[in-house]
């Protein structure tokens, strides 16, 4: 699949600077049909808890909805999340194929699950993992539901994710308002997927639809950002900042002398945004050099390069000139974090720490025009001031809207393309 790479820096560094940053744009445009084969896997909480509000109707017609999203050809599995992971269809340990006939069989599977039991996410996890095991290579795709907290030993979510991180990618949903938003998304950063909130169950099924469309979309099974230093300079951090911000830089393996692959899933076509940040050895006036070479790998094919320069300068106009796009994404880097403190601090009962960090969040939002978070931050605190972040606490806060604003967080706006 075709690939552009793209480089937006200031590369001017005063004498003896030596961090250089820069956000590289990575758009697939895909010329073909399907390289890869596509694996899916839906896991539907059955716990106890589901009972509650109707949630495990929803659930049921949720995943009827995402059935009959899954195009011909795709193998696929449904297993029923409760203390130990159950699959309910196909036959245990095996994939359907999906068609007419199989889909209307899951269907049916789908129809008879019941709610009992506890939640036992690391569980589900490695039952969908070994079904992926069976098709490497595939683009492989699983959502996840649940209503509630994980109940298994301390540690054990952790260690699952550790052992399957990579082998596949997974959008979870949390139902209502009892699940624990930091347990979620700890999921979906090993995992390379999303989490959201679907507060009201009757909201499900147009929520699995979307997944699952997004899903039969991509066409692109393991695409990688190979990022190579020269001697003396060294990765500080790969970041993927839009459409959503998510750290690569623990996930990094070696590949040759220099260089390191970061995993960033599959792909549809679409673009993304990158903040590659690099330490260089200190510079003088008039030096150059290449600080990073930044490759898209697809299958150890390399389809696309940017590069990444560095120049000191004695000119103090170009050295401390901020570029647009480097300026932007950090903001909403800070966004994100600044958001999920505050968010902890007002848990805590730290009103004051609260209310500057949701302050801060304010006006950031403002400055970047996140119009969608600087809304759900109007759920959380009264906002006096939005250029300042001049705000005041909401004494009475619905659970859904602060669950909201902290699954949303990571979600940006993209810039301006003008270098």
């Amino acid at each position: 699949m075709p690939y552009t790479a793209e480089t937006f820096q200031n590369e001017y560094l005063p004498d003896g600077g030596t961090e250089v940053n820069a956000i590289v744009t990575v758009t697939s445009t895909p010329d073909g049909p399907v390289a890869a084969g596509a694996t899916s896997v839906i896991i539907v909480d059955c716990s106890g808890s589901m009972e509650t509000g109707g949630r495990i109707a929803a659930a049921k017609a949720a995943a009827r909805a995402a059935i009959a999203c899954i195009r011909d050809g795709v193998r696929f599995a449904i297993i029923a999340g409760a203390g130990q992971a159950q699959q309910i269809f196909p036959q245990t340990g095996t994939l359907a194929v999906a068609s007419p006939q199989t889909r209307d069989q899951a269907t049916a599977a789908v129809g008879r699950l019941e709610a009992r039991g506890r939640t036992a996410i690391g569980s589900w996890l490695t039952e969908a993992a070994g079904l992926f095991a069976q098709r490497p290579g595939d683009i492989c795709h699983a959502i996840l539901l649940t209503d509630g907290e994980n109940g298994e030993q301390a540690g054990e979510l952790e260690a699952v994710l550790q052992r399957v991180g990579g082998t596949f990618q997974c959008d979870c949903r949390g139902v209502g308002t009892d699940w624990v938003v930091a347990e979620l998304r700890k999921v979906a950063a090993a995992l390379l997927g999303t989490v959201d909130i679907v507060a009201d169950p009757a909201g499900l099924t147009a929520d699995f639809e979307a997944m699952m469309t997004a899903a039969m979309g991509k066409v692109a099974a393991d695409v990688r950002l190979k990022v190579w230093t020269p001697v003396n300079s060294s990765v500080r951090f790969v970041k993927q900042v839009e459409p959503t911000v998510a750290d690569l830089t623990g996930k990094r393996t070696e590949d040759g002398p220099r260089a390191g692959l970061y995993p960033t899933g599959s792909w549809a076509a679409e673009s993304r945004d990158y903040h590659v940040c690099v330490d260089v050895r200190a510079g003088q006036v008039g030096d150059e050099m290449l600080a990073a070479r930044v490759s898209v790998v697809e299958g150890g094919t390399v389809y696309a390069q940017s590069l990444i320069r560095a120049v000191w300068t004695g000119d103090a106009a170009l050295s401390t000139r901020i570029n647009k796009q480097v300026a932007h994404y950090t903001g909403q880097a800070e966004l994100a974090q600044v958001i999920q403190e505050g968010l902890e601090a007002r848990k805590a009962g730290d009103d004051g720490t609260a209310t500057l960090k949701l302050g801060r969040a304010v006006r950031l939002a403002a400055e970047s025009g996140n119009a969608e978070t600087a809304g759900l931050l109007a759920a959380v605190v009264d906002i006096e001031d939005a250029a300042t972040g001049t705000v005041r606490l909401k004494k009475r806060v619905a659970a859904a809207d602060e669950m909201a604003l902290d699954t949303r967080s990571t979600k940006t706006v993209r810039v301006g393309r003008a270098k």
